[in-house]
């Protein structure tokens, strides 16, 4: 691979840096890569706590959805409402959640939303949608302002942490990009106990007030540091034409390469690739929403103890977490696919024991895929369109959230959980078939670093 005329640029074409300096280069399919400044030049301090800071925002909002089944029984008892409101106040929120982040995107992409505001405006909706689900009775109150409100809230957290976490780490996503993702699961842990056994009709104004405190302090914290890299950078340290340098990262390059273009979200789109990686996540999502919105019920429903319930979830939701950060799409969608079946078997033979360890093989496929999807989106279409395109593939989560909650809850009382799980496991296991067909756009499928012919039309 061959590079254009190097383009040095001063301080003076940055007027952002005053003191650094940096040059553009670009290869042979016209990508560009901003080289010569590193993480220290631009944030002050390393960008590891551009990791650690989003990972800690995303256990304080993780609380919205994996801990929400464990409330359900208290919140139904102390505002008069059916399972049915319950799981449709928990859908119209996956909907809005999800539905945010393209908008999101787009608005950070066109400079009007920044980093810090998206996260500063999503931590007072968080704490709103949490005050309604405290203090509004009405169901179609608590819709607007836990579904609405604070899908929209964390929706924002959600998004914003997981393009941070991308932008200032184009060479080695995968594992940053599962660590931060993870927290948005097992970060849930203690309060699914709290919902379980310290949780009724005596105090939960308190506890879902606190909670709501809680997550807009931490949010706010960790939002008072975020900062974007510049547009197209890369890392110093490592020659982006030939993947040389120091560390495990210049290696990894050489056998996964990035996105041979920074492609637009139109241009995305005609590739084919976005809508089959659509399909496929809102197919695996809405499998892993309905297990998390329904094994509690489920266990409890074949006579497990409440301890057998909440650490079923638990164990869910903590594997969910870790398993975020492994590698394998279609493995860990057809061991979702796989669980469901399972925890069918755990419930006919009334094992407590198998009913956790499929509780933990749902875990770890409905939480691996999403991290996934998150590092594969830039490196099929690269980093500087990457909020949108992210929002657009992520948005595929809205649709899954009316199957996995709301329409779950339906396909429950006319089936019955038997019938509902068959069902969540055939359709992860189309999931998986479809995934078969993902592969970075415009490259051979032996990843080699020259990229095929640029397509025309």
């Amino acid at each position: 691979m061959t590079a254009d005329p190097i383009a040095a640029r001063s301080a003076s074409a940055d007027p952002g840096a005053p003191n650094r300096s940096y040059r553009e280069v670009t290869d042979s399919r016209g990508r560009v890569y901003r080289v010569g400044e590193t993480d220290r030049d631009i944030l002050g301090h390393s960008r590891k706590f551009m990791v650690y800071l989003p990972w800690t925002a995303m256990m304080a909002i993780s609380v919205f959805e994996y801990a929400y089944g464990s409330a359900e029984d208290t919140l139904s008892h102390a505002h008069g409402w059916t399972q049915s409101n319950t799981f449709w106040i928990l859908s119209v929120w996956v909907f809005f959640q999800a539905g945010i982040a393209f908008p999101a995107g787009w608005l950070r992409e066109k400079g009007i939303l920044t980093a810090r505001k998206a996260m500063y405006l999503g931590a007072g909706m968080c704490l709103a949608g949490f005050l309604a689900l405290s203090h509004l009775s009405d169901v179609l109150l608590a819709i607007l302002g836990f579904g609405v409100v604070g899908g929209i809230g964390s929706g924002l957290v959600y998004a914003t942490c997981i393009n941070m976490v991308g932008k200032w780490f184009p060479e080695r996503r995968g594992a940053r990009t599962g660590f931060v993702n993870g927290g948005f699961a097992y970060g849930s842990l203690p309060f699914i106990f709290i919902f379980n056994y310290a949780f009724d009709t005596a105090n939960y104004h308190r506890v879902l007030d606190l909670i709501g405190c809680y997550v807009m302090i931490v949010v706010l914290s960790s939002a008072f540091f975020f900062k974007d890299p510049p547009k197209n950078w890369w890392p110093a340290d490592i020659d982006p034409l030939t993947f040389s340098g120091t560390g495990k990262s210049a290696a990894s390059l050489a056998k996964n390469p990035p996105a041979v273009k920074q492609y637009t979200p139109k241009e995305a789109i005609r590739t084919g690739v976005l809508p089959l990686m659509w399909i496929t996540l809102v197919m695996t999502a809405g499998v892993s929403i309905f297990g998390i919105s329904f094994q509690v019920d489920f266990a409890k429903e074949v006579g497990f103890g409440p301890l057998v319930a909440a650490s079923s979830m638990g164990i869910m939701a903590v594997i969910n977490g870790i398993g975020r950060a492994v590698v394998g799409l279609v493995f860990v969608i057809v061991v979702l696919g796989l669980a469901q079946f399972g925890v069918i078997w755990a419930g006919e033979v009334k094992s407590e024991w198998l009913f956790l360890f499929f509780a933990f093989l749902s875990g770890f496929g409905g939480g691996a895929f999403y991290p996934m999807f998150a590092a594969l989106t830039p490196d099929y279409f690269g980093e500087n369109y990457n909020a949108t395109n992210y929002g657009l593939v992520y948005s595929g989560k809205l649709i899954s959230g009316l199957f996995g909650g709301g329409l779950g809850s339906m396909v429950v009382a006319a089936w019955g959980y038997n019938g509902a799980y068959a069902l969540a496991g055939g359709i992860s296991m189309v999931a998986a078939a479809i995934a078969l067909l993902l592969k970075q756009p415009g490259r051979s499928t032996d990843m080699s670093l020259t990229p095929d012919p640029q397509p025309t039309g």
